[in-house]
């Protein structure tokens, strides 16, 4: 598989800046983002979605906090700009246009079973176009940069096969633009919330801050739902249903691991002695990170100026994609492509 460009393949993956980093980004994505931009084998294009972010009630100000600290979350995390192409979406004007044209492609059905939509509109009065059509946003996102790979959760494959779909009904109306992106599904266990009762998630109050203290975290992880059915430490556990334990699986070694199921089958150990091995791990990996916060944080030019950096890099790639855009759907005046032309 290659990109239009060269060789190796393109990856585009994107995160909202919802104002903290928590431990389900890390776990589920961000992770092993890191791991790709140590390793090199991809061209990879990270993005922080606030035009995504725009669909639901914000502050203007707020926003932009959230953007600049989202950056230095993710520098903090690896994310190192000089290695791979990490910018703002609205930097780049062309993901809107995008979307604008390729929302003549997209059938209302289509946007109407989406799951996410269902979500985030069950019991609102007032439910905005953009919300409606987010996924058109999305879609652009990963099209415009001709991107082959995109990391994905199960739980996103609905997305992906939109985004497939429309590079397809484009290319079959307009001639042959768009790579059908793959899946790069996640390994990471779907991280729940401290609640049990739905994915992490700052907004619905159930989650634990990447960068928070080793005593904040402790705090938050010792109240966290556990298998209901464990009443007592003598009551036998059923890990494959705890969250505690898919956290072990994610942070604890293998052999931490077989020792954790065993001992909780058996009634063996308590839950708060499984939190505390789970704390201990978490602060192992988690302490660098925080460190390296504290250093980014300090330097707000070098931040601003690599997201600067990384639109320019962005922006060549989607200029490139809009001009065959523009001809292919017959835009414009053609002034512009007489003009190149001369």
């Amino acid at each position: 598989m290659t990109t239009a460009a060269g060789t190796r393949p393109r990856v585009f993956s994107g995160i909202q800046p919802s104002g903290e980093t928590h431990i389900g980004n890390w776990l589920g994505a961000v992770r092993a983002w890191a791991a790709q931009v140590a390793g090199q084998k991809e061209e990879l294009f990270f993005c922080i979605v606030d035009a995504h972010a725009i669909t639901v009630e914000y502050e203007p100000l707020e926003l932009r906090r959230r953007v600049i600290g989202m950056a230095c979350d993710l520098i903090a995390c690896g994310i190192d700009p000089d290695r791979c192409t990490l910018f703002v979406q609205s930097d780049v004007r062309e993901h809107t246009e995008l979307a604008w044209c390729l929302s003549s492609v997209t059938p209302m059905g289509d946007l109407q079973r989406m799951t996410q939509f269902k979500e985030k509109s069950a019991g609102r009065e007032h439910v905005t176009v953009g919300l409606f059509t987010y996924p058109v946003l999305m879609s652009a996102d990963v099209l415009l940069y001709k991107a082959t790979l995109v990391p994905v959760g199960e739980d996103q494959l609905q997305h992906l096969e939109l985004v497939r779909d429309t590079a397809r009904r484009y290319n079959h109306r307009f001639g042959d633009v768009f790579a059908e992106p793959q899946p790069l599904l996640s390994r990471a266990p779907r991280i729940m919330g401290l609640d049990g009762l739905s994915k992490m998630s700052k907004s619905k109050g159930n989650a634990i801050g990447l960068f928070e203290s080793k005593e904040e975290l402790w705090n938050k992880l010792r109240g966290a739902f556990t298998d209901p059915q464990r009443l007592r430490k003598s009551d036998p556990g059923r890990p494959e249903v705890c969250n505690i334990y898919t956290m072990h699986k994610a942070v604890s070694t293998p052999a931490e691991v077989d020792l954790t199921y065993a001992e909780c089958t058996r009634a063996e150990r308590g839950c708060v002695d499984c939190k505390k091995i789970l704390a201990e791990n978490f602060e192992r990996e988690l302490l660098p990170l925080r460190t390296r916060r504290g250093e980014i944080e300090a330097r707000p030019d070098y931040v601003r100026q690599a997201l600067g950096d990384g639109a320019t890099k962005a922006r060549r790639v989607a200029e490139s994609t809009m001009r065959e855009v523009r001809e292919t759907m017959g835009l414009g005046s053609g002034a512009a492509t007489a003009e190149r032309a001369r």
